[in-house]
């Protein structure tokens, strides 16, 4: 798993979600692609990554309409071309949460 520089149009949500802070989500993401976090738009964070066998997905807070604290727990939705990615995403970053 690493960020990537492809499209990622054409993803969506597929029901997949994974709850954990923003600073977790740094720590095995890394930066942000997309960082806004007063608020006023539907998302305040926005990852772009792809999977080792090529598949992009998103991670993204979905409408809290406020300011994130970096330590709270949240919901985040995985965005994908497919379930089949956005599981796999999924599964990767609890791996990687789990194993620091």
């Amino acid at each position: 798993m690493k960020p990537t520089e492809k499209e990622a149009n054409g993803t969506s949500f597929h029901s997949t979600t994974i709850n954990c802070s923003v600073s977790t989500l740094r720590k095995v993401l890394g930066e942000p692609y997309c960082e806004g976090n007063d608020g006023k738009d539907k998302v305040n964070f926005e990852w772009i990554m792809e999977t080792d066998d090529g598949g992009v997905f998103t991670v993204y807070d979905w409408k809290e309409y406020r300011t994130l604290n970096e330590n709270e727990m949240i919901e985040w939705h995985i965005g994908g071309h497919d379930r089949t990615v956005t599981s796999q995403a999924k599964q990767l970053i609890e791996e990687k949460i789990k194993n620091g």
